[in-house]
């Protein structure tokens, strides 16, 4: 049922403002503050925290919200599906999947404000009050967008979040490479989200609506237009729901990195590694799978759609895996991890896997935020150094670092228990028994598998690296100390790493028929639901059908699930054999040319300045000269010839009277002439 504003959920528009309090305060006077402005933002973001849970409490309670804040315009235009007006609002959505994703960015937006006071602050950084005001500023643009209840206002915090994005990417504008990432992110991700605004205004002459939930929702509107047969634009509706679905999709796929529109990521490592940290676990590209499982009905609705997101998530799971094991600065392993299990969240969802990739969200949100804050405390260990090849040995001088940082490399290469096993687990297998059905979806599956052993490897190839071995530079012989600003969020993320896959175990309930997914509970609406916006309802829109293998789903679920920890144990014993080994060496360059393929990213930097270069400029420059010839030169001529005839007619504007009067005579005369001559009267 939907609670009034008086109760908790009156409350819930403060998750987000309260940070973008914080923001204005620390924007304002945070150089007068202790600790350069930190303590708003952390004040902040704990109250954001505070209430997320209370929201969260609320909607395990039974409860949910959805309401308008204002309503900014409204207009009388019809719509294609004969809707008689359209109105733009301002609105809140508490749901099961607003309020989990609201806890999930509150909660890592706090530990990365409290790293930050040793990673920041204690190493002596200038600008730190326009660092927390722009912390201030992305974490309130998110939480904001977690809880839009319509597409427009998503898409406007959605573009708030890629400035954010570009402001602390760039945080260092003094060096030369800070400035170009942050313009490459925003000129990248500007190019996909062209398509989303197109999608967006698409949807809203369609449907006449943007919003999310309800019997007004476009997505109820779409499946009555599919239900009735409707013909949209030209197009049977089916078909138009594939098209702007896949719009929006060109905003998703660049905000979360997927292929062909993952370049930026790599090189936003440029930023601080907090900032990192909150881009990619819960901010930024989450932000794009997110809005995937947001508007999931409206994808369900489409087949098509459905296995174009599933094979771009498998393959770029695949392409970014096998780039992250030739890189060899800890920032940039991580960040080809990154696009690549942003790949297993699409291919989770493509496949009608709606629990499975919001699983996957959930716990990569916690061991990938453990992973570059990690990273992060390496770093000040090493005096800024980045290079693994540099490191080594840091496994007893810094335990809490070194322990923290295997729960999360564990969940991520996915070995089990820890987390990142049971959502990668789950993934596999939604893709695996879809795939037996759907040649092209068996593709994804079988890229996404593969992937596996690739993470697996190189995910233990930079433990191994960092921590394992001898020192093999001065600075990893004396690491520099880190104190619990650094050391408690470490913790805090690392027991997650460990403890959040036993909200859905779903191979364990198969086996021991337990009620145990209690992620697929909570998003099924068993404890509190907004209509059609369940995992039920999705599962039944989802036109896909499921095989087995030997007759059984027990046996289908226990060889996907041995299998692709067969490969993960493979990858890390690979990279274990390799590497862990006093004094490793630089293997991955005995491969020759595929290395230097891996190394240079498949040319896809280059191929991009190609394309920009070589066809984009010169297809351009015709335009400005078609523009300029034809186009300038139609009007300017028609004012041209404009000008010459009036020059002569202006000659005979004298003011003289008798000069008019003679001219009205010869006039009539030259008329009678006229006249006579077409009538015959001179004949």
């Amino acid at each position: 049922m939907a609670a009034t504003a008086t109760g908790p959920f009156g409350f819930a528009p403060a998750i987000a403002v309260l940070p973008l309090v914080a923001f204005v305060v620390t924007l304002l006077v945070g150089k007068h503050l202790p600790k350069k402005g930190a303590l708003p933002g952390i004040i902040a973001t704990a109250g954001s925290l505070l209430i997320s849970l209370v929201m969260f409490a609320a909607v395990g309670g039974g409860n949910t919200y959805h309401t308008t804040l204002y309503e900014w315009t409204a207009g009388a235009a019809a719509s294609e599906t004969g809707a008689d007006g359209i109105a733009f609002t301002f609105g809140v959505l508490i749901d099961p999947l607003s309020a989990l994703m609201l806890v999930i960015v509150s909660l890592v937006a706090l530990l990365v404000h409290v790293f930050s006071l040793g990673y920041m602050n204690a190493e002596g950084e200038t600008g730190l009050p326009r660092y927390y005001a722009e912390l201030g500023l992305f974490t309130f643009s998110m939480l904001a967008f977690v809880f839009a209840d319509n597409l427009l206002m998503a898409f406007m915090f959605f573009e708030l979040v890629g400035l954010c994005s570009y402001l602390l990417i760039g945080f260092w504008f003094r060096t030369e490479s800070a400035p170009s990432a942050a313009k490459k992110a925003f000129l990248v991700t500007r190019f996909g989200d062209y398509f989303f605004l197109i999608g967006v205004v698409a949807i809203a002459a369609t449907f006449g609506t943007v919003g999310f939930a309800g019997e007004g929702s476009f997505v109820t509107a779409a499946e009555t237009a599919i239900d009735d047969g409707a013909t949209l634009f030209g197009f049977d509706a089916q078909t138009w729901v594939t098209i702007t679905g896949l719009l929006v999709l060109g905003g998703v796929l660049g905000k979360s990195a997927q292929f062909p529109f993952h370049t930026w990521l790599p090189d936003a490592m440029e930023g601080p590694t907090t900032v990192s940290a909150l881009i990619h676990a819960a901010t930024m590209v989450a932000a794009g799978v997110y809005l995937v499982a947001r508007m999931f009905g409206y994808y369900a609705l489409s087949p098509t759609a459905l296995s174009i997101i599933a094979f771009v998530g498998g393959f770029t799971a695949l392409f970014a895996a096998t780039m992250g094991v030739v890189k060899d600065d800890v920032k940039q392993v991580l960040a080809y991890s990154t696009i690549s299990q942003y790949g297993y969240m699409m291919l989770g969802l493509g496949v009608g896997g709606y629990v499975a990739g919001v699983f996957h969200l959930l716990n990569h949100a916690f061991f990938k935020a453990l992973l570059f804050l990690g990273a992060g405390a390496v770093i000040v260990l090493m005096h800024h150094e980045q290079d693994m090849w540099k490191m080594g040995g840091l496994k007893d001088k810094a335990p809490v670092t070194y322990y923290t940082f295997l729960a999360g490399a564990l969940a991520l290469a996915g070995i089990v228990p820890f987390s990142g096993f049971w959502s990668k687990d789950e993934v596999l297998f939604d893709a695996l028994v879809i795939g037996l059905e759907q040649p092209v979806i068996l593709a994804a599956y079988a890229m996404g598998l593969l992937a596996v052993f690739f993470t697996g490897f190189y995910t233990f190839r930079m433990v191994f690296l960092t921590f394992h071995g001898e020192p093999r530079s001065e600075t990893a012989e004396d690491p520099h100390p880190v104190g619990w600003a650094i050391k408690a969020p470490l913790i805090v993320l690392g027991v997650l790493a460990t403890v959040t896959g036993l909200a859905n175990m779903a191979p364990v309930a198969e086996l021991l028929h337990i009620d145990i997914t209690y992620l697929e509970f909570w998003l099924d609406g068993e404890y509190g639901s907004v209509e059609g916006l369940t995992y039920h309802h999705y599962h039944e829109m989802v036109a896909f059908e499921e095989g087995v293998i030997g007759g059984s789903e027990t046996t289908t679920m226990l060889l996907s699930a041995g299998l692709s920890l067969g490969l993960a144990l493979a990858g890390a014993f690979t990279a274990h054999t390799l590497y862990n080994v006093p004094e490793p060496t630089r293997h991955m360059q005995k491969l020759g040319g595929a290395y230097s393929l891996l190394r240079s990213n498949y040319y896809q930097d280059e191929y991009q300045v190609w394309l920009a270069q070589g066809f984009t400029l010169p297809l351009a420059r015709a335009a400005d000269r078609f523009d300029q010839t034809v186009i300038d030169g139609l009007v300017n001529g028609t004012s041209t010839v404009s000008l010459f005839s009036s020059n002569w007619v202006k000659r005979i504007q004298t003011g003289i009277v008798t000069n008019y009067a003679a001219l009205l005579v010869a006039g009539f005369i030259g008329l009678l002439l006229i006249l006579g001559a077409l009538g015959g009267w001179f004949v």
